[in-house]
């Protein structure tokens, strides 16, 4: 599988494990401290190729692809739940811990953010609080469940809203997973 696009990944080990999944070009961003000379390099690659971010399902990742995101327009997305990117030992996290076909499967599912657009579909906060997804003792865990669930990675319930209006998720792509979210918890 060959990625036209230049992936953005956190550091080496994710160029690594990346380049063993597909073959494709990345741009490391050595950390959450993402230097200015590396959002040049990323908006030149954006403009020359295209995008893809595809950073770890943790804080400092969160906080790379927002940067990236609110500086360099149009760039693309992959997302893996943790649950894909933790290490064999349980002791650490990382797009670099994942396998080859989780990669591969996070590349194919990619999304692409349209800003602009008017979503008739809005999904609001108070949707959000009915389906137990903010203000619930239980919201976090739904929470990630959903991101994994629609291939949006793991949000806070102020993210969830903005991820879910960006990616134009319909509100029957919404209900959908809130009720597998339901039944998963009436299985269990």
């Amino acid at each position: 599988m060959q990625i036209k696009e230049i992936i953005v990944v956190e550091g080496k080990d994710d160029t690594t494990a990346i380049k063993r999944a597909v073959q494709a070009d990345t741009i490391e961003t050595n950390g959450s401290a993402i230097s200015e000379e590396t959002l040049k390099r990323i908006q030149h690659a954006q403009e020359k190729r295209g995008v893809i971010v595809f950073t770890d399902p943790d804080y400092p990742g969160r906080r790379i692809r927002a940067i990236i995101e609110e500086r360099v327009q149009g760039v693309k997305h992959a997302f893996l739940p943790k649950a894909k990117t933790i290490a064999k030992n349980g002791k650490g996290l990382g797009i670099e811990h994942a396998a080859d076909d989780d990669i591969r499967e996070a590349l194919r599912l990619v999304y692409t953010p349209n800003h602009d657009a008017p979503n008739e579909d809005d999904i609001t906060l108070e949707d959000l609080m009915t389906a137990r997804l903010i203000g619930h003792t239980q919201a976090k865990q739904r929470r990630d469940r959903l991101g994994e669930l629609l291939n949006i990675g793991a949000t806070n319930g102020k993210q969830l809203h903005k991820r879910l209006k960006m990616f134009q998720i319909t509100e029957k792509q919404f209900g959908a997973a809130v009720a597998q979210l339901d039944q998963e918890e009436n299985n269990a």
